[in-house]
């Protein structure tokens, strides 16, 4: 089984160094073709979108799409794929951060019935779930 860190993602994702470009597209091929294990966590899709928010500048706009397209790589183990993708979407549409976003589907997820936070807009979401 082999991990992948954030650098290869954003390598695939970017296109931005074309050397590790190919060598990241080549071991995706591998995973997709069932010819190795791949697995990452939810910590290097933070980090990716850290990384593309952050340095890359990217917007909302440019950022859900690539997370998306990352998600759609099935063939890469990653255990909250789920609460991930309906981050996205509440991201996506919203005005909470992502990391907002993660812990109310998080909470959701796991049937929590009292959410504490200071934060006034994501303490109002989570009761109009």
């Amino acid at each position: 089984m082999i991990f992948v860190d954030t650098n290869y993602f954003l390598r695939f994702l970017l296109a931005d160094n074309t050397n590790q470009h190919e060598e990241a597209k080549k071991l995706f091929n591998c995973g997709a073709q069932g010819k190795v294990k791949l697995f990452t966590s939810t910590i290097v899709f933070f980090e990716i979108y850290w990384v593309l928010s952050s340095f890359y500048q990217k917007n909302k706009t440019e950022l859900c799409p690539l997370l998306q397209d990352i998600l759609k790589l099935e063939f890469i183990t990653l255990t909250e794929r789920t609460i991930l993708s309906d981050a996205i979407a509440i991201f996506e549409n919203g005005n909470l951060s992502f990391e907002d976003c993660y812990n109310l589907c998080y909470a959701k997820k796991y049937k929590v019935t009292d959410f504490r936070t200071f934060d006034k807009i994501l303490q109002n979401k989570f009761s109009a779930q």
